[in-house]
């Protein structure tokens, strides 16, 4: 369904996101909340494939990488010894078009970082760029959400970020994802699918069908004094269990 190209082969190749979100979520949010640990597992991580600091002035770009032993003026940056490596070993016609690293966009505060990859899709699918689900951020910088159409484009997987903190180095290293790809069905994000909406107003919008579900998901457990913590998580993980077999079937 995905592929991914690592044509930066340093650093951690992506992984299966996971339901604790990498590591960080308490052992109790990964026994009984479902939700969350759903939308953690949702995709796939992705890593920075070398350490490396940029900081923001408020008008200009710095950065250093590892062992560089200096920090360097920001308008565009390839990955250390990367440019030379891939004009050895690309077709004539596409020789002088590494993908840069690191690149400063038209408006302030905004970088684009590549990830070292380039990703494809089955027909039909694009995938979600955003920061990794129930990960915490760096209070220095957001990541701008992305859809790419990866079914039909092939080129550098990149993101954005916009930074928040002028003055402060921001560090990014190998071993914590910044990234999470999730798959979604071009169809999904279609005006005509998103426009199928209403909104009901006030109690008397419930069915009688409606207060019955209410009743079963959310009066029916609290009258039991013995009911166990999570019945929603393992309720949740039967129905995928048993509708992952039926398919197998």
């Amino acid at each position: 369904m995905i592929a991914f190209k690592r044509l930066v082969r340093s650093g951690l190749a992506p992984q299966r996101a996971t339901r604790d979100a990498a590591g960080i979520l308490p052992v109790r949010a990964v026994r009984h909340c479902e939700p969350v640990t759903s939308a953690s597992a949702f995709g796939w991580y992705v890593f920075p494939p070398i350490d490396f600091s940029i900081v923001f002035d408020g008008a200009d770009f710095l950065w250093t990488y590892e062992n560089a032993g200096s920090w360097f003026p920001l308008r565009t940056a390839q990955y250390p010894g990367f440019s030379s490596e891939f004009d050895a070993l690309a077709p004539p016609e596409s020789k002088g078009f590494a993908p840069p690293f690191l690149a400063v966009t038209e408006d302030p505060g905004i970088l684009q970082i590549w990830t070292g990859l380039i990703v494809s899709t089955a027909p039909g699918w694009s995938v979600l760029l955003r920061a990794p689900a129930n990960v915490p951020r760096s209070p220095g910088y957001e990541q701008l959400e992305g859809i790419i159409e990866t079914d039909r484009w092939f080129g550098p997987l990149f993101t954005n970020i916009r930074v928040n903190r002028p003055d402060i180095p921001i560090n990014f290293v190998p071993h914590r994802p910044f990234l999470q790809v999730q798959p979604l069905r071009r169809e999904y994000y279609d005006e005509d699918f998103l426009k199928l909406m209403r909104v009901d107003e006030g109690l008397s919008a419930l069915t009688p069908a409606e207060w019955g579900l209410y009743y079963d998901s959310i009066v029916r457990p609290n009258l039991n004094p013995n009911r166990k913590l999570g019945e929603y998580a393992v309720a949740a993980r039967k129905r995928r269990a048993l509708e992952r077999q039926n398919d197998d079937e």
